[in-house]
């Protein structure tokens, strides 16, 4: 891949560049010393992948990574000294488009292939993800049934790309009553899962945690998928990790979550697959539709990645395509208005009595 690499401390370059000069298939075209030149840099001559830091002077990394998915994007990786102490930069910068985080290597330290396989598995994770910008986009539409209002109902979210930023948006638009189960499959490393829930929480009047093994999907609780392994249903009412399929390059996957949705949840399910790179949970929503659930994916004009609901839009999995300001406002429509069968039900019976 061609990489450009933001970084101003030339340590932390020359250990970039010594770990990239590992896989010759990795070629660095530019480097940028700040955040204002990164923006420059892919404007002239744009990357496959940027790695990108964090904390630098005219320019921070988080509103690069901005002004990059703007103008020029592609592929944007944060590797900064330390993500842990850099989490709410980290999700700000996941939220504007980054795909993930990771610790610079240390230069000299230790073994320099232990080093730096963290980043160069990162980087050939993303490589898989990459995919041809063009294609077919959808035409937004919107449709104006309601859903019934008993029975266990679960709301199926999958994003990647830009996520954290959407599921924020999303999640403080509904209300603290909100009558459905959550569960959200983010594209993140299992290290900044516990992170990102509490991140979420702070701004959701929805509790937001961690998906643990062997948990039951609540109403008014958002579950989030806490590990590199895939979060699935195993029963009808228990949710649980397998890391099978193993070769597969999106980590949790939402394909494997939605399918497993179709098979064991028995009543209302509403999946709604967000922003981001790749192709994971088109398939998924595909099924869930196909299944008679209603499914929604997020329009372009407001993705950050239009990778993931554009493959949707392309198989027709979504009944919904909407902006994403509009999709809480749509739940909540679907979920505490009647349905027309129970409207009419209703009047029946208040006709019956007079």
């Amino acid at each position: 891949m061609k990489i450009g690499i933001v970084n101003d401390l030339p340590m932390a370059v020359e250990a970039l560049q010594r770990t990239l000069a590992l896989k010759p298939l990795h070629q660095v075209i530019w480097v940028a010393r700040n955040g204002a030149e990164a923006v420059e840099m892919c404007a002239k001559v744009t990357p496959d992948l940027v790695l990108m830091d964090l904390i630098m002077p005219v320019m921070d990394g988080v509103e690069a990574t901005r002004r990059i998915m703007a103008q020029s994007p592609c592929a944007i990786l944060i590797v900064t000294a330390s993500v842990g102490a850099n989490a709410a930069r980290t999700f700000d910068a996941m939220g504007y488009g980054a795909l993930d985080a990771v610790d610079t290597p240390a230069l000299g330290i230790g073994n320099a292939s232990e080093s730096a396989a963290p980043l160069l598995v990162k980087i050939d994770a993303i490589r898989k993800l990459i995919l041809d910008k063009n294609g077919y986009a959808g035409m937004a539409r919107a449709d104006n049934r309601t859903l019934p209002l008993s029975g266990e109902r679960l709301v199926a979210i999958g994003a990647s790309a830009g996520g954290p930023a959407a599921l924020m948006t999303l999640l403080r638009s509904l209300p603290a009553n909100f009558p459905a189960a959550i569960v959200v499959i983010q594209h993140v490393d299992e290290h900044f899962a516990a992170g990102m829930a509490e991140w979420l929480g702070q701004s959701s009047a929805l509790p937001v945690r961690v998906a643990r093994e062997g948990e039951r999907p609540e109403p008014g609780v958002v579950l989030l998928a806490g590990t590199n392994d895939h979060l699935t249903l195993k029963a009808p009412d228990r949710l649980g990790y397998t890391s099978k399929p193993v070769d597969y390059a999106y980590r949790p996957s939402v394909d494997v979550f939605f399918q497993s949705a179709c098979h064991f949840w028995h009543d209302t399910i509403v999946g709604i697959l967000l922003t981001g790179m790749g192709r994971d949970g088109a398939l998924g929503l595909k099924a869930l539709r196909n299944h008679g659930h209603y499914t929604i994916a997020q329009d372009q004009a407001s993705s950050a990645v239009y990778g993931m609901p554009k493959a949707a839009a392309f198989l027709d999995a979504a009944v919904d395509i909407l902006p994403l300001e509009q999709i809480a406002p749509k739940l909540i429509h679907l979920f505490t208005r009647p349905s027309i069968y129970e409207e009419r039900r209703h009047e029946n019976a208040q006709n019956n009595r007079s």
